[in-house]
């Protein structure tokens, strides 16, 4: 009972904290402007690790790496205490590999979870008032992920399917080859 509400802790506060890094570097790499209230959160929120964390990790063609590389280390962090707390203790080259893979693949689910967010939330302010301030933001994080589909299936009359065929595609990616890869990465340990 205590082991699964120290997992609960632990998963919530670095599910949180690796989410807002990584929605940070996402804004920054689709331009999304920085005067608002979700982007001001945030960069309060991250600012305190990400400004240290650029004098070591420099940004590659405009994008800012810091903030990718903290999210990443947030979900290392998490995976070893999961593992430390369920009680297994990492110790040998194998294990510390998989840790760093499993991390990735947090990353990588942890993208898809946020990308799904987006979509659902562009979706539902795109009916309910689209007019808000939120939908110029909310637009500018989905429209790298919608414009491929857009491309291929255009809009049905002034129905526009293209959130429906990315959620559907985002999850097949976290059921088939995500799924596929966590498993094998627990079977190690």
């Amino acid at each position: 009972m205590l082991t699964d509400a120290l997992l609960f802790v632990i998963q919530s506060v670095s599910g949180f904290f690796a989410g807002t890094l990584l929605l940070r570097f996402w804004m920054q790499w689709c331009r999304a402007p920085a005067r608002n209230p979700l982007a001001e959160f945030v960069q309060t929120l991250t600012n305190f690790a990400v400004l240290p964390a650029r004098r070591l990790i420099p940004g590659l063609w405009g994008m800012d790496l810091a903030s990718l590389v903290l999210t990443w280390g947030v979900l290392i962090i998490e995976a070893v205490l999961t593992l430390v707390v369920k009680g297994y203790a990492p110790s040998s080259g194998a294990a510390i590999g998989a840790i760093l893979l499993l991390a990735l693949v947090m990353l990588l689910r942890l993208a898809i979870y946020l990308a799904i967010g987006s979509i659902i939330l562009m979706v539902i302010i795109s009916w309910v008032n689209p007019a808000s301030p939120m939908a110029s933001l909310i637009n500018v994080l989905t429209r790298p992920l919608l414009r491929p589909i857009q491309r291929v299936v255009p809009p049905i009359g002034i129905v526009d399917l293209s959130p429906l065929i990315a959620l559907l595609l985002l999850q097949l990616i976290l059921m088939l080859p995500l799924a596929y890869l966590e498993r094998m990465i627990g079977a190690i340990f």
